[in-house]
């Protein structure tokens, strides 16, 4: 008797976790049924052994299904492994159909395995997006360029654009498109001979920036360019000359500087070599009566020939004291005796 009750309770067990399974799929094969999905309870089984949500691909298939596309649910569960963003791709594929934009299941699945958001990209394609340059959110609020006359200008544009879905896999961001429109302002500005003709003309950059095919190997097209403000800044061209000058001016004091002080230095070295010479003079003078005492003791010099000698010193002496007298000039003593 026990083996019966034993058996009949698991039974009920058995039952029980059999109904409880099922209940947790039976809302969603009746809300399937219900909306002609053509998902059945057994496929709902297997979703959930195979590791999908099968809430999300009910939905999305009925979603799908309500907007008139040809969707399957092996596609839907296949994007899901791959981990694609399966609801994003059906509301894509339902804007791209309503906007009459070519876009097939596998193009869109593909997009979104890339990494792009394939419903912002067929949302950009209907309604084009506007893109400030520079973006605001970088920290720049102008684009600054200067014109041949050396006056800076600041430049705000607003690119529109919308979404190429051929380019939208490998194409560049909006990054791209700002960087590109930004270097086409500053050419354009750059090459103005006078900032007063961008001023007058401002409509001259948006033309030469689209001439250019900025849009080229983006994810984008460009519509339009449109310059949003144009100021006046500094006059660059005039402080770059007024720093140069000023450079020039040191450099000019630096050489100088180096002159003087060659020329101080070339005349104190001068001042040395004339008291170097005089020395030796003095030294020179101070041999002459060490040389006529060596003549005495040797005898090459007599007394008569000293004392002539010393006439000649006074005869020479007497004649320059009356030409000084001649001339206002104060006598030269005359030399003294040499002692015997």
């Amino acid at each position: 008797m026990s083996i019966i009750v034993i058996l009949v309770l698991l039974g009920l067990l058995v039952g029980l976790v059999i109904l409880i399974f099922l209940m947790r799929f039976l809302m969603l094969w009746v809300q399937a049924w219900a909306s002609n999905a053509g998902i059945s309870i057994f496929s709902l089984i297997g979703m959930s052994l195979r590791k999908i949500d099968p809430s999300v691909i009910v939905n999305t298939k009925i979603a799908a299904i309500k907007a008139g596309l040809d969707v399957t649910t092996d596609q839907l569960e296949s994007l899901y492994l791959a981990g694609g963003d399966v609801m994003n791709v059906v509301r894509a594929l339902i804007a791209a159909d309503k906007a009459n934009i070519p876009l097939t299941f596998e193009r869109a699945a593909g997009i979104d395995l890339a990494g792009r958001d394939i419903f912002a990209a067929v949302q950009t394609s209907v309604n084009p997006k506007v893109i400030d340059c520079p973006d605001p959110a970088k920290g720049r609020q102008t684009i600054d360029a200067v014109a041949k006359d050396g006056i800076q200008l600041k430049a705000k544009a607003r690119v529109t654009v919308r979404t190429n879905l051929d380019r939208l896999v490998g194409g560049a961001t909006e990054e791209t498109i700002i960087a590109r429109v930004g270097e086409g302002i500053v050419t354009t500005i750059g090459s103005a001979e006078s900032y007063k003709d961008v001023l007058e003309n401002p409509d001259r950059i948006s033309k030469k920036v689209l001439e250019k095919g900025l849009d080229a190997g983006t994810a984008f097209e460009i519509l339009s360019i449109d310059i949003a403000d144009v100021d006046v800044g500094e006059n660059i061209g005039a402080r770059l000359q007024s720093d140069q000058a000023e450079a020039d001016k040191r450099v000019a004091q630096a050489k100088a500087e180096v002159r003087r002080a060659t020329a101080v230095a070339v005349e104190q070295e001068m001042k040395a070599k004339t008291q170097e010479m005089r020395a030796k003079v003095v030294e020179a003078e101070a041999e002459i009566p060490r040389a006529i005492a060596e003549a005495f003791r040797s005898g090459h010099l007599g007394i008569m020939d000293y004392y002539r000698l010393r006439n000649v010193q006074a005869d020479t002496s007497m004649r320059e004291s009356i030409a000084n007298i001649t001339h206002g000039t104060p006598p030269t003593p005359p030399p003294q005796q040499a002692q015997q």
